[in-house]
C-alpha cells in the first residue's frame, strides 16, 4: 500500500500508487510484445507509415503538377511546328492582304513581271513569315520544355513522352524555320519569270 503525502497544493496523492501506475504500462507492453497482441508501439508504427503515404502522395502530387505543365509545353510546341508546316489563319489572311494591296498598287499599264511580282511574291512571302514566326516559336517551346528539368529539382527524371513529343516539337520547328526561309528568299517557288 502507498503513503499518503500532502503536496504544496493541499491535494493529498498516493506516491506508491502513482510509482506503480507508472510503472504499469511498460510491464503491460512488454507482456503484450510476448503474447504478440497489438500495442501503441503497433499503432505508432501505423501513424508512421500513414505519415509516410501522406508524404509520397503529396510528392506524387507535385510531380504530376511539373509534369502536367511540361507536358503541355511539349503539345503546343509539337502543335506549334505542325501549324508552320500547313499553314495558318495568320499566315492565309496575310497573304491574302498582300495579294490585294498588290492588286492596287499595279495599275493596266504596269508590266506583268510587277503584276506577278506584287500579287504572287508578296503574298508568298507574308506566308514564308508567318510560317517562320511559329515554326520558331515552336523551336523555342521544345527547347524549354527539354531543358527544364536542369533547372528543377535534381534527381526528378522527365516524362520519356514528354521528351518525345518536345523532340518532334523541336524537329518540326527546324524543318518549318528552313523551309520559312527557303520561301522567303526565292530559293522554293520562286516568282516566275516573264521572257
Amino acid at each position: 500500500m502507498g503513503t499518503k503525502t500532502v503536496d504544496e497544493t493541499g491535494v493529498k496523492t498516493d506516491l506508491h500508487k502513482t510509482d506503480e501506475a507508472a510503472e504499469a504500462p511498460e510491464s503491460a507492453q512488454a507482456e503484450n510484445a510476448e503474447a504478440g497482441t497489438p500495442d501503441a508501439a503497433e499503432d505508432d508504427a501505423t501513424t508512421d507509415a500513414e505519415a509516410t503515404d501522406d508524404a509520397d502522395s503529396a510528392t506524387t502530387e507535385n510531380e504530376d503538377s511539373t509534369g502536367v505543365g511540361q507536358g503541355a509545353g511539349a503539345v503546343v510546341s509539337a502543335g506549334l511546328g505542325l501549324v508552320s508546316l500547313t499553314g495558318s489563319w495568320v499566315g492565309t489572311v496575310a497573304s491574302n492582304r498582300e495579294s490585294v494591296f498588290g492588286q492596287l498598287e499595279t495599275s493596266s499599264s504596269s508590266n506583268v513581271q510587277d503584276m506577278l511580282e506584287r500579287g504572287y511574291g508578296d503574298a508568298w512571302q507574308a506566308t514564308a513569315l508567318w510560317g517562320g514566326v511559329f515554326a520558331l516559336i515552336a523551336l523555342i517551346v521544345g527547347v524549354v520544355v527539354l531543358v527544364r528539368p536542369a533547372f528543377g529539382v535534381p534527381g526528378k527524371p522527365q516524362a520519356a513522352w514528354i521528351k518525345s513529343v518536345s523532340w518532334a516539337g523541336v524537329a518540326l520547328g527546324v524543318i518549318g524555320l528552313v523551309l520559312a526561309v527557303l520561301k522567303y528568299t526565292n530559293v522554293i517557288l520562286d516568282v516566275p519569270a516573264v521572257g
